[in-house]
């Protein structure tokens, strides 16, 4: 008998072992319920997804970074959650980033060899400059990839706070080497080893989580509006004017002329109705209250 993979991600599920013999709905209605685990596993880890949020804000405030570095399915998802940064929050595009083994080309063609060279990840780290006010969370289902494990060897080399996501059983090696550790546990996948399941959709609640709790707590958010958008495309046009009706009872076509001498930009808009000000003036005051809306307006 052989010796079951210690991999929590890389063992068989005793529920979907005849998949193959299902028909399609009852397929469906297993990987469904496959799914339906997977949210609470991650409640299960609040309290090391709370710690990282507070750890990239703490870099945030001293001027720092957050990267996710991943490869395959990890590293796409670690990708698409820092490139929705600057369209959503009007972040730099600098401020989150994600690090993908295999660079551009593995985003969009499977590469996955490239994970396997601890030298590429730590190189780079070494490429993004990556210092002592950055954070870097690595994500690898398995918890294995050597790409992942050699770019945090190097990030805490250069004095980065770190941390790790995984869905597998974290050992007391990992949790040592780093700040955090995240393992939201949702069991094997429905086929084994597809780790772009339930794995993946783990990782993106989690991300999400992070990415989202850290805009909230560094003022990027008003109530549960996104205020912090720039204007690019007729799409955040109609939701920054909207956000306007809502947060100061104008009319539409008042909105459209507040976010118009903004210069696009809700959050001014929004400083300049309240205080009377102009363009310019909002800026100031935001800048001043740290970017904050309720801290300025004592709301």
């Amino acid at each position: 008998m052989t010796t079951p993979d210690p991999r929590l991600t890389e063992q068989r599920n005793p529920r979907s072992t005849a998949i193959d013999q299902l028909d399609t709905l009852a397929v469906v209605d297993l990987i469904n319920a496959e799914d339906r685990l997977v949210a609470t596993a991650v409640g299960k880890e609040r309290e090391a997804i709370a710690c990282a949020i507070d750890l990239v804000v703490e870099c945030f405030e001293q001027g720092g970074r957050l990267f996710y570095v991943g490869a395959g399915t990890s590293g796409r998802l670690g990708v698409l959650d820092a490139s929705e940064m600057p369209p959503t929050y009007r972040t730099e595009p600098e401020l989150v980033q994600g690090v993908m083994a295999g660079g551009f080309e593995a985003l969009l063609r499977a590469q996955e060899g490239a994970e396997d060279h601890p030298e590429h990840g730590a190189a780079a780290m070494d490429e993004k400059a990556v210092g002592p006010n950055d954070f870097v969370l690595g994500i690898a289902a398995s918890g294995t990839t050597p790409f992942v494990h050699g770019a945090l060897a190097r990030a805490r080399e250069r004095g980065a706070r770190t941390g790790f996501l995984l869905c597998s059983h974290p050992s007391a090696q990992l949790r040592e080497a780093h700040d955090v550790v995240i393992a939201p546990l949702v069991g094997p996948e429905v086929i084994t080893g597809s780790t772009r399941m339930k794995a993946g959709t783990a990782t993106k609640l989690v991300l999400n989580t992070i990415s989202t709790a850290a805009m909230v707590k560094t003022g990027k958010v008003f109530g549960n509006l996104m205020v912090d958008l720039q204007v690019t495309c007729q799409k955040l046009q109609d939701r920054g004017e909207r956000i306007l009706v809502d947060t100061l009872a104008v009319s539409r076509e008042e909105a459209a002329r507040l976010l118009d001498a903004s210069g696009g930009h809700v959050k001014a808009a929004i400083v300049m109705a309240k205080l009377g000000v102009d363009a310019e003036g909002a800026r100031r005051e935001l800048e001043a209250a740290g970017g904050s809306i309720a801290g300025l307006l004592g709301k």
